[in-house]
């Protein structure tokens, strides 16, 4: 990979607004675009589209969203970006979360009414860090769901969307702006396409050993349960052109992903009660901040596991989502009648196990307090029949990246803003400050649709301002 300066390319084709990547934010900024009144072409480098967005839970976060005051959720713009910064501890970009938070209702209204999303409010639950139900979801809970329809929809506008187009290179004019990328097929022949802007949505670094390494040395180690095309090749471009990178150490983890299976359970397991234990049946952390920061906490127990134990409220909730279901598909959640039989699997001693239990029992009586800050009044203790899966911490996507504005344009290392590119998704810094711990549920995909707009309309205001005759 390489970045290229001509004066004046003759490319063979030429678009107006050229989209690296086919995912959520892709398809997001490319139908954003295009309704601008912009030529759009999509590149993908896979056969077929699936990215992290096929991989995730399909939740997306908003404030104020339409389908919210039908379903009577008092939300607003102002919660979520409160609820953003928050989990971040105030050391995100405080303009880009108020931007973005104050159009993520919008963003929500203009997927379903305007591009057909099959979104609905989830209100039976509530993710760590969220103060009202601000979910939108599919109706599997399945990320790929929602990116058949984006896909759906960017072939219904007649958006040109072209896979198995790896782009290796970017061609910049002596100005500093992009004037076109090189894209390699499968066969190895490689053609130049020139653009008036260029939009980089293909992720972040996750799938990149050597790039996790340099910037989270602890999860270099860890399960990668991300998309294997999410190699760093924007962030590497941005280094090139001089552009600032931000949060490189961030990352959304998952603490239950059951091993060998590779499939992670739904959160609710824990949300509602659920506890994990380590292998000698002890607790170990406050299950309930979250599951990007309860990854490391798994990682660090002995043999790198922990098992996950809940009961058949927590498991009702749970089943509605997609991978829950193949969890229990994949014989990855074992039902005990007692704690003998959970015990029995982990492999720790019965006395202990049931020890850590009254000792949870407690704390739903207010009798106790958890050592590590965890509230309990809120459910009832867990009853048999029990569920449990044996788990590992993984490596969802990374949450550093190119440095945006609120256009979603990308910033130069000294704060200015390139003309004419632009980020969305997880190409761009997240929302979830330096590390782990700043993560709050959906963040991914409230990037990869708001940003993944914003780049969209930047992009195609950008080329109406400065429009010449396309090839």
């Amino acid at each position: 990979m390489s970045m290229s300066e001509c004066d004046a390319p003759a490319y063979e084709l030429e678009v107006e607004v050229l989209v690296v990547g086919a995912g959520a934010c892709g398809c997001t900024a490319a139908l954003a675009a295009h309704g601008a009144g912009a030529q759009v072409m999509v590149l993908e480098r896979d056969a077929t589209p699936s990215g992290n967005t096929s991989l995730s839970g399909g939740q997306i976060p908003a404030g104020g969203s339409r389908l919210q005051e039908l379903a009577g959720i008092n939300d607003a713009a102002q919660i979520l970006e409160g609820d953003l910064r928050s989990k971040a501890k105030g050391l995100s970009n405080a303009e880009v979360v108020k931007q973005v938070a104050g159009a993520s209702g919008s963003t929500i209204d203009w997927l379903v009414e305007e591009h057909g999303v099959p979104l609905s409010c989830i209100s039976n639950f509530i993710y760590p860090g969220h103060t009202v139900p601000h979910m939108h979801a599919s109706p599997s809970r399945f990320g790929a769901e929602i990116l058949a329809s984006l896909l759906k929809a960017v072939y219904a506008e007649g958006i040109d969307l072209v896979t198995s187009a790896r782009v290796v290179d970017l061609y910049r004019d002596r100005s500093g702006r992009i004037s076109g990328v090189r894209v390699q097929r499968p066969d190895g022949v490689s053609e130049d396409l020139g653009c008036q802007a260029l939009i980089l949505a293909c992720n972040g670094y996750g799938g990149n050993p050597d790039m996790l390494k340099k910037y989270i040395p602890e999860m270099a180690a860890a399960y990668y349960h991300g998309h294997p095309s999410n190699d760093g090749d924007a962030i590497r471009w941005g280094e090139m052109l001089g552009a600032s990178l931000a949060d490189m150490g961030a990352f959304q983890g998952h603490g239950a992903v059951c091993t060998p299976h590779n499939i992670h359970l739904g959160w609710p397991v824990i949300t509602e009660g659920g506890i994990q234990v380590n292998r000698s049946g002890l607790r170990f952390s406050n299950e309930n901040e979250g599951y990007s920061e309860q990854a490391l906490h798994v990682i660090r127990q002995r043999d790198h596991v922990a098992w996950t134990v809940w009961d058949q409220r927590c498991q009702g909730i749970a089943a509605q989502m997609h991978s829950q279901q193949a969890a229990m598909e994949a014989g990855a959640i074992r039902e005990c009648e007692s704690l003998v039989g959970v015990a029995s699997f982990i492999g720790c001693e019965e006395a202990t196990l049931q020890e850590t239990f009254e000792g949870v029992e407690s704390m739903c009586r207010s009798e106790a307090v958890c050592p590590w800050g965890r509230n309990f009044e809120s459910h009832p203790p867990l009853t048999p029949p029990y569920y449990v899966a044996k788990v590992q911490g993984a490596l969802f996507h990374t949450q550093g990246g190119l440095e945006v504005d609120q256009y979603a344009r990308v910033l130069r290392s000294d704060g200015s803003a390139f003309d004419n590119l632009f980020a969305g998704g997880g190409a761009a810094r997240g929302f979830s400050g330096p590390s782990d711990w700043g993560y709050l549920s959906g963040s991914g995909l409230l990037s990869a649709t708001v940003l993944g707009r914003f780049a969209g309309v930047s992009a195609a205001k950008w080329v109406g301002a400065n429009r010449t005759s396309c090839l």
